[in-house]
């Protein structure tokens, strides 16, 4: 997914689906770490992806909390 339609996504949910979707980006960085350090991750750049996801998430948390 485009990052622009992920945040256009984003911006549709509200506080408790955000708070959803960051536990959820969140445990999937753990098990890409986990995976990483098996040495069973192929594509070692999700994680950055999934990093700048949480980042994107937690923006737009602290945003619609304003």
């Amino acid at each position: 997914m485009k990052s622009n339609d992920y945040l256009k996504s984003l911006d549709k949910m509200n506080a408790a689906q955000l708070q959803e979707e960051l536990v959820s980006a969140k445990k999937e960085l753990f098990n890409l770490r986990f995976q990483n350090a098996t040495n069973q991750l192929s594509n070692t750049a999700r994680i950055s992806e999934v990093r700048r996801n949480i980042a994107r998430i937690q923006t737009m948390i602290r945003a619609k909390a304003e």
